[in-house]
């Protein structure tokens, strides 16, 4: 027999239960893997900059961010699915773009104006011109966007690639290598080479820096990379991680002590002067330039990407196949409001 006791219990048990709020359900973050081009250091800090703000949570995504190790390197990973997206010099991309075309690798954004790519000397080195590097020995890793895009700057330069040594080196071996005098000269992007060999001993006036762009190559500087199959089955992911990628690039330049902060947090070893300095050289060098502040990071001139394309094929005499299409797309950028410096 069920006694009056037991009914009212049950009832008030029912009642309560149907006054529970019913509570949303939040869709689970999306998971991305980005690699970067190097080490974490100033340049880059941007990225671990925006995943502290939440700048990849508040748009549904969960991201890992790992070091690279060169530009050269960056393509590879991604093709191999490795990683989903990735950043890095867009001239050793799009000459691996060339040499594999199957790769099926599309950038999604181009938000390095100018490049940083060049060849550093001692400043008492007699090598002041491309020419002077005619029987002598570079060091540097065979990824390094630098070494990678060295012959682009020999043929413009009626420099003989055959005349030059290369020395293959770690990442953590290249400005040593300069600094022991055992390399005449190293290659890489110059927020990597300079402020590495000030921290090491070899500051800014010892050093001599040959900037491709300051001799007939004029390329652009870095990108956001993923393959068009990652594309087509995450078009949303991809969108909303440019958002937040570009969110994260335009506070970091607003609030780059800040940056270097969350840097420092990250990786405890950090010199927090040489990064400041690290990041302010990609800042000013690369990013921003008269016609990025005019027109917003990202707004491509087709004419331009033609000849930077030209430049890199024809370094490597290969036939010239690639056009802009095959190598960028600008539909899905966040707006131009949100590029803007």
């Amino acid at each position: 027999m069920i006694s009056r006791r037991h009914v009212l219990a049950a009832t008030t048990t029912v009642v309560a239960t149907a006054a529970l709020p019913t509570v949303a359900q939040t869709p689970p973050l999306a998971k991305l893997k980005f690699t970067l081009d190097w080490a974490r250091q100033g340049p880059n800090a941007y990225t671990d900059l925006g995943k502290e703000k939440g700048f990849f949570r508040d748009v549904g995504i969960d991201i890992t961010i790992d070091r690279g190790f060169g530009s050269g390197r960056v393509p590879t990973d991604i093709a191999a699915g490795t990683y989903d997206m990735g950043q890095g010099d867009i001239g050793p991309i799009i000459k691996f773009m060339a040499q594999n075309p199957e790769s099926d690798l599309i950038a999604v954004a181009i938000w390095g104006d100018k490049s940083l790519m060049g060849v550093t000397v001692r400043s008492d080195s007699p090598i002041k011109t491309p020419k002077d590097f005619e029987g002598k020995t570079l060091a540097a890793p065979e990824t390094d966007g630098g070494r990678q895009l060295f012959p682009a700057f020999a043929k413009a330069n009626g420099v003989d690639m055959a005349k030059i040594n290369w020395m293959t080196v770690t990442s953590d071996l290249r400005e040593p290598m300069l600094v022991q005098k055992r390399a005449d000269g190293i290659t890489g992007a110059v927020t990597s080479t300079s402020m590495s060999l000030k921290n090491i001993g070899m500051d800014l006036p010892q050093q001599r820096i040959l900037m491709y762009r300051d001799f007939n190559v004029d390329l652009y500087g870095y990108c956001f990379l993923t393959t068009r199959k990652f594309l087509a089955a995450n078009p949303a992911l991809v969108r909303n991680a440019l958002k937040a990628l570009f969110k994260s690039l335009v506070y970091a330049n607003n609030n780059r002590a800040e940056s270097i902060t969350v840097l420092k947090k990250i990786e405890p070893l950090t010199d927090v002067a040489i990064e400041t300095e690290r990041q302010a050289i990609s800042y000013e060098r690369m990013v921003i330039s008269d016609y990025a502040k005019q027109n917003g990071l990202s707004v491509v001139d087709p004419a331009r990407l033609v000849r930077v394309i030209r430049t890199i094929e024809d370094a490597y005499s290969l036939p010239p196949k690639l056009t802009p299409a095959n190598v960028y797309t600008d539909a899905f950028l966040p707006p131009l409001a949100e590029r803007r410096l």
